[in-house]
C-alpha cells in the first residue's frame, strides 16, 4: 500500500517537528540547520526584502541541505516557505511565482484564506499547510483544499490563536483526517510527545529557535528569552492591531508600560510631523520582541544542532522531566 505524502514525509524526519516561520528570526542559517539536523525548516518570504533575494535564498538553503544530503547519504528534510495570503501582501504573486519554480515540497499559508494560491501550488506538487485560528477558518481552510492544518493556539508567539490546544485539536479532529500542526506552547520533546498523543502530526517550536546561534534575532532579544518566563509574556493588540504574544520586558525597554500600552495597533503607527520623532519611534518586531509560553523553557542560547540534540533526547525518554 502506498504511503500517505505526510508519512513519507515523517519517515525522512529525525523529530515531528517544524522550527516555525518567524518574521525577522527565520532566515537562511537557521533554516539550513534546521533541515541538516532533521527538522522542517520554515521562513516567511517577507523576510527577504524582495522575490529576487526570496530566491537568492531558496538557491543557498538547497545548496547547504544538498551538499549535507551528498555527505550523509540521507535527505535532509524538507524547506517550507510560508506565504502571507493576506490581501495587503503585495508580493503574493510575485513571491508565489519564485516558489513555482523552486517546486517546494511543503508551503504553508497565513493570514487569509489559502484558496488562490493552492491550484498553482498542487500543481508545482507542493502540499499546502494553512494555518487557522479558529474552527470556521479551520472549516474553510479545509473546504478550500488545503492539505493539511497549523492549529494557532493559545500561548503561541507572534499573532496568536486563543483556544484550548487540546480542545481545538480534538474539535477539529471531528471532521478532518488530514496532517495537523499543533503551534503554541511547545517547548521541548515532552511537548511534542503529547502533541501526537493528542492528535498532531507534526509541531511548531518557534521560541526556543529564537534563541539559537543562527537565528537572525538580535542578540539582547535572545538574552531576554532566557532571562524570561511564561509570566512574562504579554497578550495584547496595542503592537500589530490582533493579538500577539509579546515580552514585557521589550515593551518597558522601549519606553512603554505593559500595564497601560495605547490603543489597539497604536505602536509606530501617527503622523507626526517632526521626522526625527518618528524615527525615534519603538517599531514593532524590531524594538518590540515577541515570545510564546514556552519562553520558560529557553534557559540558554544553543546551536540549531544541539536545541535539536536535546529536544531528540527529551522525545525519546534519555532525559526524565517531570
Amino acid at each position: 500500500m502506498q504511503q500517505s505524502p505526510i508519512a513519507e514525509l515523517r519517515a525522512r524526519l529525525r523529530l515531528p517537528l517544524i522550527a516555525a516561520p518567524m518574521f525577522l528570526v527565520s532566515g537562511v542559517a537557521l533554516v539550513s540547520a534546521a533541515c541538516v539536523h532533521g527538522v522542517i525548516g520554515a521562513f516567511p518570504t517577507v523576510n527577504c526584502r524582495t522575490p529576487e533575494e526570496l530566491d537568492g535564498w531558496l538557491r543557498e538553503i538547497e545548496s547547504r541541505t544538498s551538499r549535507s544530503s551528498d555527505a550523509s547519504g540521507v535527505a535532509a528534510a524538507p524547506v517550507c516557505p510560508n506565504l502571507i495570503v493576506h490581501r495587503s501582501n503585495m508580493r503574493l504573486q510575485d513571491d508565489l511565482a519564485v516558489l513555482l519554480r523552486h517546486r517546494p515540497e511543503l508551503v504553508i499559508t497565513s493570514v487569509g484564506s489559502p484558496a488562490p494560491v493552492i491550484a498553482p501550488l498542487h500543481d508545482a506538487g507542493a502540499l499546502v499547510l494553512a494555518d487557522v485560528a479558529s474552527l470556521r477558518h479551520a472549516e474553510r481552510a479545509v473546504e478550500a483544499g488545503a492539505d493539511g492544518l497549523v492549529l494557532l493556539t493559545a500561548g503561541a508567539g507572534g499573532q496568536t490563536g486563543w483556544l484550548n490546544p487540546f480542545a481545538f485539536v480534538r474539535a477539529v479532529r471531528r471532521f478532518f483526517a488530514g496532517p495537523i500542526v499543533l503551534a503554541g506552547g511547545i517547548s521541548d520533546g515532552v511537548a511534542l510527545r503529547a502533541a501526537e498523543m493528542l492528535g498532531c502530526d507534526l509541531a511548531y517550536m518557534g521560541t526556543k529557535f529564537i534563541a539559537t546561534h543562527e537565528s537572525m534575532a538580535d542578540a539582547r532579544y535572545k538574552a531576554m528569552l532566557v532571562e524570561s518566563s511564561a509570566d512574562d509574556v504579554l497578550l495584547t493588540s496595542a503592537v500589530t492591531g490582533l493579538p500577539t504574544s509579546m515580552l514585557r520586558p521589550s515593551l518597558l525597554a522601549a519606553g512603554l508600560d505593559p500595564d497601560n500600552l495605547p490603543a489597539r495597533g497604536a505602536i509606530e503607527i501617527g503622523n507626526d510631523i517632526d521626522i526625527d520623532a518618528r524615527a525615534a519611534r519603538p517599531k514593532r518586531w524590531r524594538d518590540v520582541w515577541s515570545a510564546g509560553h514556552s519562553t520558560s523553557g529557553v534557559t540558554d542560547i544553543l546551536s540549531v544542532a544541539a536545541l535539536i540534540d536535546r529536544t531528540t533526547d527529551e522525545y525519546h525518554g534519555g532525559k526524565q522531566v517531570f
